[in-house]
């Protein structure tokens, strides 16, 4: 064991001497395997911060909940002109269907619209994101209040003129969102009393933020505008019991509506029922293809740094023949030779990667710092760089290695003089 450790420590020695004695040779040599690690390593910590953050975003929804509406959340088999053609659920199917679907835990019916600006007083914030929506919907897709409270049923269905503020609008139409509660704003050229303010959530992966939207009953702006009007885009949102059997669920679900449709047995469904678990599903599959081809295309940094070492150690060789002959004539075996050099390639390239980690690391510092988005450096993915960036060292040197390893000592030393 001593004899290894001692071997270990002679072979550090070397590849260190290598550094310094051969500093643009080694540099340029162990380029390939820092922008290979670099590369591999920040692809990973990308996609990997990217997955957290998807799943942070949608992990107060329950994987199981249903958007049901006229559009695809996926790919689809329904040509486009007949999607086109699909009516939009209305506010008397969602009533039918809550009254009529078994093993719904919370059902809201939704309008996504289109940007506003919202004042109070002189103040106004433009593009901003209304939701109007149904009571259980903050049960359903999870609206953290940090003020106040979400509307209750009989706000709900009388279209009552209260709102809720995302973060960011409350700070730009008041001094501080703690002074909004209470407060009057015009949306609409309405005036709604503001009930509630949700906490901050900073951007989603999707590019929306709840701290630049409201929220306000549906059935306001189904008396305002109706039901008909093109700037609305109606949704209805159902969240089973737990444990239920989502087939069964769902095939429910499609009979009742085909039946209050009065869609015949022969003609295809004009609706779409968008499982959540479907769409993270959809969403794990591309970050799995992207994982494979970064993996690809850093493969070939790996591969060029690869024969930079393998380069190395045959320089290395040549430059220490006459030392392996003495050597070996002093009694070194053959395996001593051989993981002499081994351990050599394998720290030289470790080194390469380990410098690869760094500038990893300090890419996903700036990026954090400049982006509001978090890039996580997982300990996972440094033993991943480190291990890897051995594995090619390992690989490199064998060559070289058993090329040294089996030299003639006394033509090693003959080399030398």
């Amino acid at each position: 064991m001593l004899l290894y450790l001692r071997l270990l420590k002679e072979s550090f020695s070397f590849a260190m001497n290598a550094l310094r004695n051969n500093k643009l040779r080694t540099f340029l040599s162990l380029l390939g395997v820092t922008i290979g690690i670099f590369s591999i390593i920040a692809v990973l910590a990308a996609v990997d911060s990217l997955d957290q953050k998807i799943k942070a975003d949608l992990g107060d929804l329950d994987k199981n909940t249903i958007y049901l509406l006229r559009f695809s959340f996926g790919p689809t088999e329904v040509p486009r002109w007949k999607r086109e053609q699909f009516p939009n659920v209305t506010y008397e199917e969602f009533e039918y269907l809550k009254r009529s679907v078994n093993g719904v835990d919370k059902m809201a019916f939704n309008l996504f619209t289109r940007n506003e600006n919202i004042k109070f007083e002189d103040k106004t914030v433009s593009a901003v994101r209304v939701t109007p929506t149904t009571n259980e919907f903050d049960g359903i897709d999870g609206v953290k209040i940090d003020q106040g409270r979400f509307f209750n049923e009989s706000e709900s269905n009388s279209g009552t003129a209260v709102i809720i503020l995302g973060y960011e609008v409350a700070n730009g139409l008041f001094d501080s969102f703690e002074k909004a509660i209470g407060k009057k704003v015009r949306l609409y050229g309405q005036r709604f009393t503001v009930i509630g303010v949700t906490k901050k959530q900073g951007f989603s992966t999707f590019g929306d933020s709840r701290d630049n939207a409201v929220f306000i009953p549906m059935n306001f702006i189904r008396r305002l505008y109706g039901e008909n009007s093109s700037m609305l885009t109606p949704a209805i949102l159902i969240k089973p019991q737990k444990g239920i059997d989502m087939e069964q669920f769902k095939g429910e679900i499609t009979q009742k509506l085909r039946n209050y449709r009065g869609i015949k047995a022969s003609e295809e469904d004009n609706f779409f029922i968008n499982v959540l678990s479907g769409f993270t599903d959809f969403i794990d599959n591309i970050v799995g293809q992207m994982n494979v081809v970064g993996w690809i295309i850093s493969g070939f940094s790996l591969l060029v740094g690869g024969f930079g070492i393998a380069n190395i150690m045959f320089v290395s060789v040549k430059e220490r023949t006459n030392l392996i002959g003495i050597q070996k004539s002093l009694g070194a075996k053959n395996r001593f030779i051989l993981f002499q050099f081994l351990f050599e390639s394998v720290i030289l390239s470790v080194i390469g990667g380990l410098i690869g980690l760094v500038f990893v690391w300090i890419t996903a510092m700036l990026l954090s710092k400049l982006m509001d988005f978090e890039f996580v450096l997982s300990f996972g993915n440094l033993v991943l760089g480190t291990g890897l960036a051995g594995f090619i060292g390992l690989i490199s040197g064998i060559i070289p290695a058993f090329s040294a390893s089996r030299l003639d000592p006394v033509e090693a030393i003959r080399s030398g003089l």
